[in-house]
């Protein structure tokens, strides 16, 4: 059944996002505060509303993609404040779970219905339609929009009524950053002792550890080109919220905590705009190779 939707921050993750909704049938409006963002969106062929509150109204659902705390609340206020009762807001940020609840309660108390609807995978795999959906919230609105979050990948999970889907999304983003940390040291300690950086990427993806990130990062890295598809950035933002709920559930996070560090060294070496995985270059400056 064809839904209205609006879709709130069309950014490399939530633009591919509100196209493929569109693809699959739905009308859907776009609004964002890049304009650069938006001219995008509706070269792509979206439609901007213009009157974010109004397109808000007559959406029964509302989508948004988002890139922090804050904003989130902002934004869910906004939904309360302008969306219709029985309408649906979903949000697929990354933000952490105190956020979301205070998101959640603002939406409760406007008869608005709260999916936290998390996604692993990167903007490319967002274009494929190639992203892993968890989601927590209240299973009915959740199967109700399960078609909607058919379009965005092949993987769904429900994982219960409340923050759940926000921590899983810590969980997986720990994984990954501790990946990248995995790589600098290994691929380091195989460069200095005079491994073909090629040889080495041919070989681990025929391995053991030849997880599916990464295989999906060897390409590229592969090439050394450390193109953004994660910047450093990024990854400090979700590192702080994965050490945040690590203090607050008292879980020590030491390895994280380190992984952390590499990511501050990257920015120190003007590396921030580079993909997270640029940590490579900086434990092999370390180690005293070149890491041009």
């Amino acid at each position: 059944m064809m839904s209205s939707i609006h879709f709130i921050g069309v950014g490399k993750m939530g633009l591919p996002m509100a196209l493929h909704l569109k693809a699959g049938g739905h009308s859907v409006t776009v609004s964002d505060p890049s304009p650069e963002r938006l001219t995008l969106a509706v070269r792509e062929g979206l439609t901007f509303g213009p009157d974010t509150a109004q397109a808000i109204g007559v959406a029964e659902v509302v989508f948004s993609s988002l890139p922090d705390d804050a904003v989130l609340r902002s934004v869910a206020q906004q939904v309360a404040a302008a969306g219709a009762k029985g309408a649906v807001y979903v949000d697929t940020s990354t933000v952490s779970q105190h956020a979301s609840a205070d998101a959640a309660n603002a939406c409760a108390g406007a008869g608005i219905e709260y999916l936290r609807c998390t996604v692993s995978g990167n903007n490319k795999m967002a274009e494929a339609a190639q992203l892993t959906v968890m989601v927590s919230g209240p299973q009915a609105t959740y199967d109700r929009v399960l078609p909607m979050l058919k379009l965005l990948g092949p993987n769904h999970f429900y994982l219960g009524a409340g923050e759940q889907a926000r921590l899983m999304k810590l969980v997986v983003n720990l994984l990954i950053a501790q990946t990248s940390a995995m790589l600098a040291e290994g691929l380091t300690l195989g460069r200095k002792g005079g491994l073909d950086w090629k040889d080495m990427w041919s070989v681990l993806c025929a391995s053991a550890v030849a997880s599916p990130i990464l295989k999906a990062k060897s390409a590229q890295l592969g090439e050394r080109d450390f193109t953004p598809t994660f910047t450093v950035p990024q990854m400090l933002k979700d590192l702080d919220l994965i050490l945040g709920e690590g203090a607050a559930s008292q879980v020590p996070l030491a390895q994280t905590a380190m992984t952390r560090q590499l990511m501050v060294a990257a920015m120190a070496y003007g590396e921030g705009e580079e993909d997270y995985a640029t940590i490579i270059k900086v434990a092999e400056r370390s180690a005293g190779l070149d890491s041009r």
